[in-house]
């Protein structure tokens, strides 16, 4: 069972930064100084994804905004698509941010081909389509549960 936490050591960021550049930068030739910001080593918490066996997966982060909690850089290796692992991510990360800003707008800009992962998860479409990194996106903001 993959499960996911907030990264509280250099060698989980290590190893969420090495997933980030598989999955972005070799695998969707995302710029690497688009990748890796500032915020990583200033303002964002982390997350790591790590099978029943203890094998790293999976990263994402999440920062506050002038508009927000804007969730970024969700990364799953290949090898581990479509087994749960994003979801075991987005529900840590959303576990957090509902606990430290329960109030707060969250969002994210969505890959067009994740649209539909975060649709399921109670996120909707917001403003069109647009280009970032090379990549269509969508703006698209949660919709807490009632």
């Amino acid at each position: 069972m993959t499960t996911a936490h907030r990264i509280t050591t250099e060698q989980d960021l290590l190893a969420a930064l090495a997933i980030r550049r598989t999955v972005f930068v070799l695998g969707q030739n995302v710029p690497a100084e688009l990748e890796n910001d500032h915020h990583d080593q200033t303002d964002a918490t982390h997350y790591l994804a790590v099978t029943g066996e203890g094998m790293p997966c999976g990263a994402a982060r999440w920062r506050t905004t002038e508009n927000g909690v804007k969730l970024e850089r969700f990364a799953v290796l290949a090898a581990y698509r479509n087994q749960q692992v994003g979801a075991a991510l987005l529900t840590a990360v959303l576990r957090d941010v509902e606990a430290a800003h329960s109030t707060a707008v969250v969002y994210l800009n969505a890959q067009v081909a994740a649209v539909r992962f975060y649709e399921r998860h109670g996120f909707v479409k917001s403003g069109e389509a647009f280009w970032e990194a090379g990549i269509e996106h969508y703006k698209m903001v949660w919709q807490r549960p009632s």
